[in-house]
């Protein structure tokens, strides 16, 4: 797959900086079912990274929802963590957004105390702030 690739993964993400919206959505499209995959793997956490921050929200509502009922198992995990920390600094989508963090504060206690998750408490804890 292209984002497990190490040098597709880069021209990916280098080509996400600076095509045109259009080709954007395209191209992110191509993740539509491997989501989860891609945030599993070193390369591939990266690519969906990069989604995040430069495509809009509603361009990639897959890849968000894609994380519906795992948050907290996710947040623990070294790549997923920093995946879901960018899904909190660059949602638009209030209602999305706001679906992430509950599954965050609802598991704030253990996921404090784990090294990975700490560090999406804190990400959630400063967007509730700023979403309330």
């Amino acid at each position: 797959m292209l984002c497990s690739n190490r040098l597709l993964h880069y021209r990916f993400c280098r080509g996400l900086e600076v095509i045109e919206l259009d080709q954007k959505t395209e191209l992110v499209l191509e993740l539509d079912g491997h989501v989860m995959r891609c945030v599993h793997d070193q390369n591939g956490n990266h690519v969906v990274q990069n989604c995040i921050k430069c495509v809009p929200t509603e361009k990639i509502g897959f890849i968000i929802s894609a994380f519906r009922g795992q948050v907290a198992t996710l947040s623990t995990h070294p790549y997923g963590g920093c995946v879901i920390q960018r899904v909190l600094e660059h949602c638009s989508d209030e209602q999305q957004g706001q679906h992430i963090l509950d599954e965050i504060l609802e598991s704030a206690y253990v996921l404090a105390q784990g090294q990975n998750g700490n560090y999406v408490t804190q990400v959630g804890i400063v967007c509730f702030v700023l979403f309330t």
